[in-house]
């Protein structure tokens, strides 16, 4: 197929729009994700540089993290799994200082939103955690 045939053929939708980003294109992704997470409050960032430590452990050949459709009970087994384990490191910072327990309740969705993303990043060829520009 010539040049001519191929501008005579309509284009799908999702390409003629202006910020398409097509094959080739995940660093773009990559690194539009990784400037935003720069802007995290600065509790939630904590969290996720340790939630990519976590991961670390969790990251190995034929781990569930990079099936082509990760089941959806094993990331929510791993979410708590990270959750129980953020809550006992928490429990013993508590005993050197006052603080409350009370943000467990949604700490739980913000992790899930949290790995996602830095499952996302590892099976695209991002870097683990964060890194300035």
């Amino acid at each position: 197929m010539d040049i001519e045939q191929r501008m005579k053929k309509p284009l799908p939708f999702y390409m003629t729009h202006p910020g398409y980003f097509g094959p080739g294109k995940e660093n773009t992704v990559l690194r539009d994700l990784e400037y935003l997470q720069q802007t995290y409050p600065l509790e939630v960032r904590k969290y996720q540089r340790r939630v990519a430590e976590i991961l670390d452990k969790m990251d190995y050949e034929g781990s569930m993290i990079y099936d082509e459709y990760p089941d959806r009970y094993s990331l929510l087994h791993m979410t708590k799994t990270i959750l129980k384990i953020l809550q006992n490191e928490e429990m013993e910072a508590m005993e050197e200082s006052d603080s409350s327990g009370e943000k467990w309740h949604w700490m739980e969705n913000m992790i899930q939103v949290l790995l996602c993303n830095e499952i996302y990043k590892r099976r695209h060829g991002g870097k683990r955690g964060f890194f300035a520009f």
